[in-house]
């Protein structure tokens, strides 16, 4: 617990957002209407989310889209966040590596995930909307949507896994706090919950199912639009402020990243802190090495395939061109609920199939010994779905002491783990395990996506 800040201040809050898709080599595939079969518009998404969200989602040329002022206003409540050098980390490994950290932890939820639950608030707002849905894994996106709908007064009704539901009760005590109702997802409270219930009776949910009924109460509710916590291109735009602080703490701390790594369960976290980065291997000025780390029993950067698919289960989305397990897989009940999710954004799988980024799969067991590591180390306790983004940094930091480098390591510290202790406690009890997928039960789970299109 030796380890240096890097403090920037309020007025280095940055004032654009950085839309990455406008610098791409290669743009991503268009999200289809499932029913026409073309490309989607402003007002084909509208009557799911705000406008102006709608506008940022399909926004392929803007390379800088401006914050409102009331949104970096309240991002003056915790950012910018810390950047850290993790040296007592580097002494316990041995490693001539530097590891750095941003530590998104410090925000009032816990989390990085207030950055896009703020401006979606906000927009939503500001078009007169008075009720949004949503979905969350772990309860971290939850809790972010809580804090910011009671803050435009706004009413939240949110769809939480039922594994995560039950494995992490207060993260559900903090949405109901901030005044959000939380179901239980699959619930009886729509028909695609019903649905799945009668079909599998003790299915525990799946973030696919959770967006399923979000979206569906959204649609079914009149002023109200449905809000999402990744996946979008619009989410990963509002969290590259990660990045955007990160570059200038960087430049502080006099040394540039050659691997930049964040955990990865639909892109928000991971996109967040490389997109700012990455723009810089487009133009040919740096050659740093992006790396996704998703956890081993969902593994869709590392073993999925390319196809249009749905980005819920039900089918109520559009036909998104993703990397995928196919919308029906249902993942382990890992306790990294935050990553247990089919697919990968448009903008990461574009990147991933041109090879442009790289990932890994960690195993569950090797994700929270390396956030036990981290803990004694560092101090911070972090949540089970960061600790996957400290265990690919662990790898890289062995892989320079085993060839004698001194590589520039910067990872992404999205949220801490005080309210999944549980977890912690299952694990040095020795009851938790590890979850692999065979290929064949991929190969059936995707065996249909041709019919989609």
């Amino acid at each position: 617990m030796e380890s240096k800040k890097f403090l920037l201040q309020e007025k280095d809050i940055p004032e654009a957002w950085y839309n990455v898709v406008a610098d791409m080599p290669e743009k991503p595939a268009p999200m289809i209407h499932p029913g026409t079969k073309k490309p989607l518009t402003v007002e084909d998404l509208s009557p799911i989310f705000a406008e102006e969200l709608a506008r940022q989602e399909l926004n392929e040329t803007d390379r800088w889209i401006e914050i409102p002022d009331e949104v970096r206003e309240m991002y003056r409540i915790w950012r910018p966040t810390p950047l850290v050098r993790a040296e007592g980390l580097e002494k316990l490994l041995d490693t001539p590596a530097h590891i750095y950290f941003k530590n998104e932890s410090v925000s009032p939820v816990g989390s990085h995930k207030l950055n896009s639950a703020i401006p979606q608030a906000y927009f939503c707002k500001k078009q007169g909307i008075t009720n949004v849905t949503t979905e969350t894994g772990a309860g971290q996106w939850g809790a972010a949507m809580s804090l910011a709908a009671k803050h435009f007064g706004l009413e939240l009704a949110v769809y939480m896994v039922k594994v995560s539901y039950h494995q992490k009760p207060y993260r559900r005590s903090i949405m109901q706090t901030y005044g959000a109702e939380v179901i239980a997802s699959p619930s009886m409270s729509t028909r695609a919950g019903r649905k799945i219930i009668t079909d599998h009776p003790n299915y525990q949910g799946s973030l696919g199912t959770a967006i399923s009924e979000a979206v569906e109460l959204a649609t079914s509710t009149p002023n109200c639009r449905y809000v999402l916590g990744s996946v979008l291109n619009h989410v990963s735009l509002h969290q590259t402020v990660i990045g955007l602080e990160a570059e200038k703490q960087m430049e502080m701390a006099g040394e540039y990243p050659d691997i930049v790594i964040g955990c990865f369960g639909g892109g928000s976290n991971f996109s967040g802190i490389s997109f700012p980065f990455i723009r810089h291997n487009f133009s040919g000025k740096r050659n740093t090495l992006f790396i996704a780390a998703e956890p081993e029993s969902c593994p869709k950067l590392t073993r999925g395939v390319f196809h249009y698919d749905f980005g819920d289960e039900a089918g109520y989305t559009p036909l998104i061109p993703m990397l995928t397990l196919g919308h029906n897989f249902a993942p382990a009940n890992i306790h990294a609920g935050g990553l247990r999710y089919h697919g990968a954004g448009s903008i990461v799988s574009k990147l991933k199939t041109s090879g442009l980024i790289d990932a890994v799969d960690i195993p569950q067991l090797e994700s929270f010994e390396a956030a036990t590591k981290f803990a004694r180390a560092e101090g911070i306790i972090p949540a089970p779905e960061s600790a996957h983004a400290i265990a690919a940094a662990i790898r890289e930091a062995e892989k320079a002491k085993e060839e004698g480098k001194q590589k520039i390591i910067l990872f992404n510290l999205s949220g801490h783990g005080l309210i999944d202790m549980a977890a912690y406690d299952r694990y040095f009890a020795g009851d938790l395990a590890n979850y692999s997928v065979s290929q064949e039960e991929i190969e059936a789970n995707v065996a249909d996506l041709d019919k989609l299109i």
